[in-house]
């Protein structure tokens, strides 16, 4: 077997993926069900709203960009850069679905610079936020600041409500 059923009853294919198996409820679902952080923080907090504060943070043409910047891993996990690096063939799946994502919501093919921008500003905001690794320098984040929001970690529940409000005011 080498399909996953998703929340709405959607079979994707991880060998054979399709347009057709993707939709945005089930995206929320899955974001709003991953913790940042491969978990290792002492709150929950989500992909789902890291998301939507992702999208506040960019002019408006790159919002539904940034909202969908982690969507494959509604199907795929978060799984820590580090160990992502050693797994090449993870990494080309995780490519090939996120290109179909792309394609099905009209996003650029590759991320926007401001949209990675904007992913480690939230970075520094979470890292700021929710403690993580405070005694540790992070190359990454070097000469980025931290937004003024301060992250109140939802449930999922709250993350997934969230982020489909943010869907439908980027779509109408």
């Amino acid at each position: 077997m080498t399909w996953l059923t998703t929340f709405s009853g959607q079979h994707l294919d991880f060998s054979n993926p399709n347009l057709l198996a993707f939709n945005i409820g089930d995206i929320a679902q899955g974001l709003s069900h991953e913790c940042r952080f491969a978990g290792q923080i002492a709150d929950f907090y989500s992909v789902a709203q890291h998301s939507v504060l992702c999208s506040m943070i960019v002019e408006p043409q790159y919002q539904r960009e940034a909202l969908l910047h982690d969507a494959t891993e509604a199907y795929m996990k978060d799984i820590p850069a580090p160990l992502k690096r050693m797994l090449p063939d993870y990494a080309r799946i995780e490519r090939q679905i996120d290109s179909l994502i792309r394609e099905k919501y009209e996003l650029p093919q590759e991320m926007s610079a401001i949209v990675k921008t904007a992913d480690l500003i939230m970075l520094a905001t979470e890292r700021r936020d929710l403690e993580v690794d405070a005694d540790n320098y992070w190359r990454i984040l070097e000469g980025i600041q931290p937004t003024d929001i301060l992250i109140t970690p939802l449930n999922p529940v709250q993350a997934r409500a969230l982020f489909m409000r943010r869907w439908e005011e980027l779509m109408f």
